[in-house]
Parts: C-alpha cells; sequence; structure tokens
C-alpha cells in the first residue's frame, strides 16, 4: 500500500535528503536523458537545496520502502521524481492529484526534452501556456510552462 507523508523542514533529516536525492538521480537517469553526466552532477546541490527548502515536501512509500517525493510551493509542482521502478504504475496521478486538491497546484514547468513527462502532465490537464529556451539556470534546456486546465 502506498502512503504519502507531509515532512516538515525540521524534519528533513540528513538520511532522509540522500535518500529522495537516490530517488531524484535514479529518475533523472531514467528520464532527462538530454543531461549529461556532468549536468547531473552540477543540478544535484540545487536539488538537495530545493528538498531541504521546498514549502511543502511530500513522500510516498511503498511499505517501509521510499518510492518517490512532490515538492509544491505557491501553487507550483517544483518537483516530481519517483524511483523508476514506480513510473508508470499510479503514483505521480495520485501525488499530482493531491496537490491540486489539497494545495490549490495551478502550475508546473516541464523540460521539453522529457516528452514522457510532457505528456504525462498534459493527461493530468495541464497545458503549456509559455516554452522558454533556457532552464532558471539560464542552461539550454527549453522549458514548457504549463497550467491546469480550468
Amino acid at each position: 500500500m502506498i502512503n504519502v507523508n507531509s515532512i516538515e523542514k525540521d524534519a528533513r533529516t540528513p538520511e532522509l535528503v540522500a535518500g529522495l536525492l537516490g530517488i531524484w538521480e535514479a529518475s533523472v537517469r531514467a528520464s532527462h536523458h538530454f543531461l549529461t553526466e556532468e549536468d547531473i552532477r552540477s543540478l544535484c546541490p540545487q536539488a538537495e537545496e530545493a528538498v531541504r527548502q521546498i514549502g511543502t515536501l511530500w513522500v510516498a512509500d511503498d511499505g517501509n520502502v521510499r518510492i518517490g517525493f512532490i515538492g509544491i510551493q505557491s501553487g507550483k509542482i517544483e518537483m516530481l521524481f519517483l524511483h523508476p521502478d514506480y513510473f508508470r504504475k499510479g503514483i505521480g496521478k495520485v501525488l499530482i492529484q493531491k496537490a491540486i486538491a489539497e494545495q490549490d497546484v495551478q502550475y508546473v514547468d516541464v523540460n521539453e526534452q522529457n516528452p514522457s513527462a510532457v505528456k504525462f502532465y498534459e493527461r493530468m490537464g495541464f497545458r503549456t501556456f509559455r516554452r522558454d529556451s533556457t532552464d532558471d539556470q539560464g542552461n539550454p534546456f527549453p522549458i514548457l510552462r504549463m497550467k491546469i486546465k480550468a
């Protein structure tokens, strides 16, 4: 059975953060094929800081196994990562639906070069309203700004 738990900032232990970064890295390697090893290494500290500081962090567990997480800030999904063993099993959908219902999520940014994620968010009701040719750090990774369809 999948459980989703909210983790407050003061409960984000080094062990928890390290475990979530492991999920982040496995997920990125399985889905962000456009990133190089150097890209992944350079993004890791940013991912770690985001996990530590995001306003709302929910962690999904399958029994005693941590399988994914979602981070939400100001009505926007800032991160959603699942261990690849749990891709396409409905966990992402559960997390998105919970985020929409409980956090009034309206927005998400998606790497254009990750077509599976783009299709997933479109199935969840999001639509692209803007395309930027670089990510927020100025890297040459086009970003689709998406909003939930009203």
